[in-house]
């Protein structure tokens, strides 16, 4: 008589559920534990026969939000087109996506982390925007195919999609710098986000080619959101800080909400103080007036993630790569 696969999991030791996703050739536990499984079955006779041979077609996707400290805004255009843009790729390939939030919260991580694995999920698109290299470590152990979308890591051998960051901020403060000859300022991120730390390279870098000295550039450090950056603009403002002829800022919400506070103490945008953005949300072409800023390709950047991700799924062994999207400048009427 032959093994059933539950006999087969309490022999080996593992679960159920390993035992059921290495026998039906799906994602959600290692390669060693598989072959394990895998030799056990046809060593104690498994009947194979009552697997499907039909393959399976397509599977599910899903795109994991990384949340560790709140920069990360999902009820905004910039997520929304990301996540079009991998859910359009999901279709067109016989695949459907799911959206999943993890918290780093210190406490349940790793059991949201294994909910994942042990799921239905066949591959995983991970937005690292709040992650640090470290904080990918527990991701390094699933055993499925990922691709890390917006961030990237030296010292983390994996594939990424991620825009080219100091281009984009480089461009910008150039454009400040012809526009105004004046010294930039910098409205820079008050939370510690790679992305923005890859910015604050351009920024100072096209400070150092326009021959001026870095040092002198006035920072503010400021909320990341409209209304965060709004108050701490504010405040800096009551306190009779002088600002900046022009301005670099992180992202549009504090390039927006640094405006609303430049125009409520008075200050005339761009005849008094000029302001870039960077991400080219949708609002910024409606504020008045209304935002020069960096586009960022947020669909495509989606659609090739998930692209890339099918491609691991269905091609198995493949070498890691990164794929850095360009940027470029929407010249309006805040500069």
């Amino acid at each position: 008589m032959s093994i059933t696969a539950k006999e087969l999991a309490r022999k080996i030791g593992v679960s159920a559920a390993a035992v059921s996703m290495a026998l039906n050739n799906k994602p959600g536990v290692s390669r060693k534990t598989r072959q394990l499984i895998l030799d056990e079955a046809e060593k104690n006779g498994y009947d194979f026969s009552r697997l499907s041979v039909k393959k399976q077609a397509g599977g599910n996707i899903y795109f994991v939000i990384y949340k560790k400290h709140g920069a990360v805004v999902t009820d905004t255009p910039f997520f929304s087109q990301l996540s079009d843009g991998i859910s359009e790729s999901c279709k067109e390939n016989g695949y459907k996506m799911n959206i999943r939030y993890v918290y780093d919260d210190g406490e349940t991580l790793e059991e949201q982390v294994g909910d994942i694995q042990y799921s239905d999920c066949c591959g995983i698109i991970l937005l690292g925007t709040e992650m640090s290299a470290e904080d990918f470590r527990i991701f390094k152990a699933v055993p499925l195919p990922i691709v890390l979308l917006d961030t990237y890591f030296e010292t983390v051998q994996t594939n990424y999609v991620l825009i080219n960051n100091v281009q984009g901020a480089y461009l910008a403060t150039s454009y400040l710098i012809k526009r105004t000859r004046q010294q930039p300022g910098y409205l820079r991120s008050s939370y510690p986000i790679g992305n923005f730390e890859e910015r604050a390279s351009g920024f100072y870098n096209a400070i150092r080619f326009g021959g001026m000295s870095a040092s002198k550039s006035i920072v503010h450090r400021l909320t990341p959101s409209i209304e965060g950056a709004f108050s701490d603009m504010a405040e800096i403002l009551e306190q009779g800080e002088e600002p900046a002829r022009c301005y670099f800022a992180d992202n549009d919400l504090i390039a927006v909400g640094a405006m609303r506070a430049f125009k409520a103490k008075g200050y005339r945008i761009p005849d008094d103080i000029a302001i870039v953005g960077f991400d080219n949300i949708e609002f910024s072409n409606i504020v008045e007036p209304s935002l020069t800023t960096v586009h960022v390709p947020k669909r495509e950047m989606g659609q090739m993630a998930a692209k890339r991700l099918i491609n691991l799924i269905e091609k198995k062994e493949t070498a890691p790569v990164k794929i850095e999207i360009a940027t470029h400048l929407v010249k309006r009427h805040s500069c």
